[in-house]
């Protein structure tokens, strides 16, 4: 099978990249150390290539409506344009389609940003709701564009000086907000727990930027310090700690779910249906080991099971998000089946650590 390519295909590997098949996609797992480009992004500034995203514009009368009925989430907070909420979008059964992100941009027009890996699934639900229930609306995937997001403590400064203009523009942006730069998308969003932006560009300028940046001494980050960022970050993977065979409120999701407002949504009589049995936990290990997915985690109320697990480089720990009976607490001393061997963790909230520092 021929994998797929980013624009920064090249890029990647005139900066030395280890490369990976990624869900189908040629990209890079780190460009050394994968521990420094970690701290690299905690401590000061990283970019990560997620052109393989992918970008949905849904346009025409009514177009709230049909996303009010679409989501989990109520896009009747959206009411300031440029505003973005974080979503689930689920099945008739309350399992995850994906966790995505839209951003209201006028009444006729919100954008949505998708996973890879389910990009095509999403978008073909996408299209089969709109058909069904809203078809004047135009439900169109945007390939032509390319994303780059510049994350860390010095994230903005750092765009700022590669971009002109853009300062003026930003400045005052608050996170979950986003602004249009003539052909440019400048969100200040992020998956690593830390602050940054997540932009937008044509895919035939997204090279050209890449270098801007790096010229300005922003170092590229790997998927393998994109993996245990967003994990110290308490934040989920689809396919890992939510997929369609889960629903949002055993994923620890249940903030971007509105049960409270009267609209009805796709996925609300299950979720209302089916109280949740377990919960998502972050567990940090106390022995000896390394935390991993779906190693089976044994509780005074039954087992649990780790959905993503790894080795925090901010916490210098084994960390891990677990989902759990719903009665085990906070605090909680539990074993984790390791090969032939017990160990014990302690449950704790998560997040593990956002803005450069440990909180556990």
């Amino acid at each position: 099978m021929t994998l797929k390519t980013t624009p920064l295909n090249a890029a990647h590997r005139a900066m030395g990249a280890k490369m990976v098949d990624f869900g189908g996609w040629d990209m890079p797992v780190n460009y050394g150390s994968q521990i420094d480009e970690h701290h690299q992004v905690r401590n000061d500034v990283g970019m990560f290539d997620v052109c393989h995203m992918r970008v949905v514009d849904v346009k025409g009368a009514d177009v709230r409506v049909f996303l009010r009925y679409l989501l989990a989430n109520n896009v009747d907070k959206l009411t300031l344009p440029g505003k973005a909420l974080y979503s689930t979008m689920l099945l008739e059964n309350g399992g995850v389609i994906d966790d995505l992100i839209v951003y209201f941009m006028s009444e006729d027009w919100f954008r949505i940003v998708v996973n890879a890996g389910t990009a095509d699934k999403d978008i073909a639900w996408m299209k089969k709701q709109a058909a069904l229930h809203a078809p004047q609306l135009d439900v169109s995937d945007r390939p032509e564009l390319a994303m780059i997001a510049v994350q860390g403590p010095n994230a903005r400064a750092k765009v700022w000086e590669a971009l002109p203009g853009s300062q003026e523009l930003t400045e005052k942006l608050i996170p979950f907000s986003a602004v249009e730069m003539g052909t440019m998308f400048i969100a200040r969003t992020g998956y690593t727990g830390e602050d940054g932006f997540e932009i937008m560009i044509p895919a035939k300028a997204a090279p050209f930027f890449w270098a801007t940046l790096a010229e300005n001494g922003v170092k590229p980050i790997g998927l393998g310090a994109r993996d245990t960022l967003r994990l110290e970050a308490g934040m989920n993977l689809y396919g890992q700690d939510m997929d369609e065979s889960v629903n949002p409120l055993e994923s620890g999701l249940a903030w971007t779910v509105d049960l409270t407002s009267p609209r009805d949504f796709i996925g609300k009589a299950a979720l209302l249906a089916n109280p949740p049995v377990n919960k998502l936990a972050g567990l940090v290990l106390l022995d000896r080991g390394v935390l991993r997915g779906h190693q089976k985690v044994h509780t005074a109320h039954g087992i649990g099971e780790i959905t993503s697990g790894s080795f925090s480089p901010t916490l210098e720990k084994s960390i891990a998000l677990a989902r759990l009976p719903k009665e085990v607490a906070i605090g909680d001393t539990v074993q984790v089946a390791i090969r032939d061997k017990m160990l014990n963790a302690q449950v704790v909230k998560y997040p593990f650590a956002r803005n450069g520092k440990g909180l556990i």
